[in-house]
């Protein structure tokens, strides 16, 4: 290809601004090679050549863009932070190692030793832990708050704080933040607010529209969706993705180039699956709500959820795959029922095409204390259900193998 025809091909990229949801997530982020490539290449490679002694320590001492070493310049992980950016709204993205490794790396370079989080009671396990455990052993404390509750917000803001952190629908409880309201809280108060966005997806919600500063994927779930690899990626304005791209190339929980391609595949076909997640969800948690030893079904898409008309407002297009539910009985009627599935997968992950159902006491929330657990209120017969793209009626008969042995 000569040069003549390669500034042509840059000339037609793709310009995403303008475009629909769905065409960015085919088309933003590709830039093509010399070599005019269809699909987005994977760029295999720890480290570049420079031309000159004197081009490398331009590149290193940041005089001149271009890529320096794979820990945080990469083609392809470029790409997909481009496109998810572009998905979310945001002006630009870091991709991480994982989506613990995005909340981590967000923290660790916005906050300081004395610096205070109102975080939702109602997150990951995980979250939980690395607010209540680890960030407090950097001098960061946490404060729990009932999501729910636009006064509980308010009332655990202290002088200290710095950002307010929840994740809407709650994992996996499906209770809601009103996003608006509480981006307007943070702005009077001049706080960060950090949204984890995981459980819809910028198809179904797009937090920084409504107010949000950050929004936080674990982009193991739904942005890849069959689960084949872990990587996460945080989303914002320039100003603090800035310093969230400084901790990764410094810290080094960075995204594989060949993690960013799958990503990438993924994001081409989000908005179907998750057209097919939300539809199938839904017809299973109204079906679950009429059985006999089904006590309570925890889905924003149902009419007797409490928020259910928060939900409508504040998501688009559908009300996500995951719901849970309550069983007649204990512990080991809802274990009981989990062991008598046969064709649904028994893992904690989810967002896959793949239904996926967990005990979530037991596996996802098990390192949080018994009383953690009971506030947030994930009770022992709690069983929580990742809704595949499988035939339904096949999900169903699974179901009713769990019903009948409780």
């Amino acid at each position: 290809m000569s040069i003549a025809d390669y500034e042509r091909l840059q000339r037609i990229q793709f310009e995403a601004e303008g475009y629909g949801q769905s065409t960015q997530a085919v088309r933003a982020g590709q830039h093509r090679s010399l070599e005019g490539e269809h699909s987005d290449p994977i760029y295999a490679t720890s480290s570049y050549v420079f031309s000159s002694a004197r081009e490398a320590a331009a590149r290193f001492g940041g005089d001149e863009a271009g890529n320096i070493y794979s820990r945080f310049t990469n083609p392809t992980v470029q790409f997909f932070e481009e496109r998810i950016a572009t998905m979310e709204g945001g002006e630009r993205a870091v991709a991480t190692a994982s989506g613990m490794a995005a909340i981590l790396s967000t923290c660790l370079a916005l906050l300081q030793q004395g610096d205070h989080v109102v975080c939702s009671r109602s997150v990951f396990g995980s979250t939980v832990s690395l607010f209540e455990k680890y960030l407090t052993r950097t001098g960061i404390s946490t404060t729990f708050v009932d999501p729910t509750s636009i006064d509980a917000w308010r009332e655990a803001i202290v002088p200290e704080t710095k950002m307010l952190f929840l994740e809407t629908p709650s994992n996996p409880l499906a209770e809601l933040t009103d996003v608006v309201a509480v981006a307007a809280l943070s702005k009077q108060h001049e706080l960060l607010l950090v949204v984890d966005n995981c459980f819809c997806t910028p198809v179904l919600q797009q937090p920084i529209k409504q107010g949000a500063d950050i929004v936080i994927h674990s982009a193991t779930k739904y942005l890849d969706g069959q689960g084949r690899c872990i990587g996460g990626v945080v989303v914002g304005r320039d100003k603090e993705m800035e310093e969230v791209y400084g901790f990764i190339r410094t810290g080094g929980a960075c995204l594989s180039p060949f993690n960013a391609w799958v990503f990438l595949k993924g994001l081409e076909t989000l908005r179907l699956r998750m057209d097919a997640h939300c539809r199938n969800a839904l017809d299973m948690a109204l079906w679950l709500e009429q059985q006999p030893g089904i006590e309570r079904v925890f889905y924003a898409g149902l009419p007797s959820h409490p928020q259910h008309e928060l939900a409508k407002q504040q998501q688009t297009g559908g009300f996500g795959g995951v719901l849970s539910f309550e069983v007649t009985g204990d512990q080991a009627a809802a274990w009981r029922f989990i062991d008598a599935t046969e064709m649904v997968s028994i893992t904690g992950n989810l967002g896959d095409v793949k239904t996926t159902i967990t005990h979530p006491a037991s596996t996802t929330h098990g390192r949080m204390t018994a009383e953690a657990r009971a506030e947030a209120g994930i009770h022992d017969n709690l069983i929580r259900l990742s809704v595949g793209i499988e035939d339904l009626d096949d999900i169903k008969a699974d179901m009713c193998r769990g019903l009948a042995a409780i």
